[in-house]
């Protein structure tokens, strides 16, 4: 079932997928397709420095951009992976990036930034293999970079949530198509774990450009479905603010994980749905939930962040 109105489809889409801010419509929309300009310049700290473009595919779109600190030297590497409701979004759009870099990066970490095929050129289940690419690529670069290939935190937010949540669940899927195990994975604010239930009651109609009509279809695609022993540890932060509920679908999918022998946690927070990505890297209790889950992953990373698993 859907909602037919294209109006009030149209605003949902805008909130869901952009989040509510003041600022006009159509300068978000531009910033989620990746316009430049002054809104998505990112400041860089001291000695840093960008890899633009790099290309991990024949297809434009299959691009990523890489942040390095100054003196990388066997650094871990966050990946992230962009929202827009599986049809728009850019690797370099500031909410993604700036708070994330200034954080992380004087922390010796890289950070890379991806871009994909998107709607409607490509399904959500193609753009996660899209996404599974990219990370064998980065992987395979990494020591180029002064990073090191086994030391990957993967990282998404609203679509590209729900791309990594899946990844997370089914690693085989990234292995098949190269990739190496990553040490774990944070979502950023998925209304998508669940993807049978959510195609079975009423739902916007981008979602039936995402994942289709085919039953089997919605099973592939959904990481609540595909979870299963092995999956990697995932960190699943979620809004309690969106009517949607995204949190119970989250804490769905963490005990199920849990139940299996897979590590999982919640992490609900009392935000919006872009603040949840914009603000990822502030100072503040919430990046310090974020990095004390990153530091569990690893005593290498718990040192670069100050021996968080420890405390």
């Amino acid at each position: 079932m859907r909602f037919p109105p294209p109006l009030l489809t149209g605003l949902l889409l805008s909130l869901i997928v952009l989040g509510a801010t003041a600022r006009p419509l159509g300068a978000r929309l531009g910033q989620a397709r990746g316009n430049t300009g002054s809104e998505t310049t990112i400041e860089l700290p001291a000695g840093a420095r960008i890899q633009r473009n790099l290309a991990y595919g024949s297809d434009p779109a299959q691009v990523m951009d890489v942040y390095l600190p100054a003196g990388a030297k066997n650094a871990p590497v966050i990946f992230m992976v962009h929202g827009g409701a599986w049809r728009v979004g850019d690797k370099g759009a500031a909410n993604v990036v700036q708070n994330k870099v200034a954080r992380w990066l004087p922390r010796g970490f890289i950070f890379v930034s991806i871009n994909y095929r998107m709607l409607p050129a490509q399904d959500a289940l193609q753009q996660a293999d899209d996404v599974a690419r990219a990370l064998a690529f980065a992987q395979a670069q990494a020591a180029s970079w002064g990073g090191d290939r086994d030391q990957f935190v993967l990282m998404g937010h609203s679509a590209g949530a729900h791309l990594v949540a899946l990844l997370a669940a089914a690693p085989a899927r990234a292995s098949a198509l190269g990739a190496r195990r990553w040490l774990g994975t944070v979502s950023l604010d998925s209304a998508a774990i669940d993807i049978v239930a959510v195609m079975n009651r009423r739902h916007l109609p981008f979602y039936d450009q995402a994942f289709g009509a085919d039953p089997a279809r919605w099973q592939q695609a959904s990481p609540m479905q595909m979870l299963a022993r092995g999956a990697t540890p995932l960190l699943a932060v979620c809004s309690s603010q969106r009517r949607d509920q995204p949190c119970t679908q989250a804490q769905a999918y963490v005990d199920k994980s849990n139940g299996l022998g897979a590590r999982a946690a919640l992490l609900p927070q009392d935000r919006t749905h872009a603040q949840i990505n914009a603000d990822l890297g502030e100072p503040g209790g919430y990046t310090d939930a974020v990095e004390n889950f990153m530091a569990s992953l690893d005593p290498g990373l718990a040192q670069r962040l100050g021996d968080r698993a420890s405390r």
